[in-house]
């Protein structure tokens, strides 16, 4: 992974051994269900606002929302899909997406550094392969700056909304093709974004095979969609996986061809909604502790990775 920050090496150092530091406690405590709760909970933030086709008026947004993330004592802020730009017209975004190592993200290396707090950057417009595509790119920012991990959006919004516009996220957006998850100090972060909710068999890869207790799903949902599915899809996955789930939304009018659902939502492992904004569509963020030992005691009780069938039951199952 690239490292895009040029810092002095007792910093350098310093962070190394923290994350390290944090790395094993992270698996350490999946591992004991005994652990004490008060030892185990972390806080996490989710932000929610309103993009627009403006780079320098959305960090300003979410500067503001970083820092009162970290003086609420969060370790890890989430931020929505799309949260550096919304473009006002097909092909504003593929105008605007640069490499991972452009001014853009170093804007928000640097604000992590600075903040003292990891992110979450839900979806950014990473320029792709050809002049004609981009990737929609979450991006995991540590508390050095540096970014821990990248995940291209599998799943691409090619649907028709009831009572909507028409979406065809493929024609300029090049879909991902690995799962990923990374350690952070508030648990292993299973990463998707947005439409991917729609598809449990990624969350099940996520939880299953690649351990994640965390699912980060910032989101732009469409208003229609949104109204309909939103909840019920966040909370399912929370179940299904015994996983928290952290949900940063895009809300409101962004122009006017594009308006999102709004709803940022934090879920506990047993389905229950910890953290929500109290204004659906309002600039801010909620606040909720993680405890890891909440995890450990509903996987225990609950112990569907020990009764789950293989693939291969159901590839031979008769009809």
């Amino acid at each position: 992974m690239p490292f895009f920050l040029s810092l002095n090496s007792s910093h350098f150092t310093a962070c190394r051994i923290k994350f390290n530091h944090v790395r094993s406690r992270s698996l350490t405590v999946e591992s004991r269900a005994d652990m004490a709760a008060a030892s185990s909970t972390v806080r996490v933030a989710a932000a929610q606002m309103t993009s627009i086709n403006d780079v320098a008026a959305n960090f300003a947004t979410c500067s503001r929302l970083v820092k009162e993330a970290a003086a609420a004592g969060a370790k890890l802020l989430c931020l929505p899909e799309s949260f550096s730009f919304i473009g006002a017209r097909d092909g504003d975004s593929i105008k605007i997406a640069e490499p991972l190592d452009g001014p853009i993200m170093q804007q928000y290396c640097s604000l992590a550094r600075e903040s003292d707090i990891w992110l979450s950057l839900g979806g950014f417009q990473e320029r792709g392969s050809d002049d004609a595509h981009l990737r929609n790119t979450h991006v995991i920012i540590d508390d050095c700056g540096n970014i821990r991990s990248t995940y291209p959006k599998i799943f691409l919004f090619d649907v028709d909304v009831p009572g909507g516009r028409v979406y065809k996220e493929s024609s300029f957006t090049e879909a991902g093709k690995n799962i990923v998850a990374v350690d952070s100090p508030v648990g292993r972060l299973g990463l998707s974004v947005c439409y991917d909710l729609r598809f449990p068999e990624l969350y099940q890869q996520l939880r299953f095979q690649h351990e994640a207790q965390i699912l980060l799903v910032p989101a732009a949902f469409t208003k229609i969609t949104g109204q309909a599915h939103w909840e019920i899809l966040l909370r399912a996955r929370a179940i299904e996986t015994q996983c928290y789930v952290i949900a940063a939304a895009q809300a409101g009018n962004h122009n006017e061809k594009r308006e999102s659902y709004g709803d940022t939502l934090i879920i506990d492992p047993w389905g229950t909604v910890v953290g929500r904004l109290p204004d659906r569509l309002s600039t801010g963020i909620t606040v909720a502790d993680i405890d890891i030992s909440l995890i450990d005691s509903v996987r225990a009780k609950i112990p569907i990775a020990q009764q789950r069938k293989p693939s291969d039951f159901w590839n031979s199952s008769s009809l």
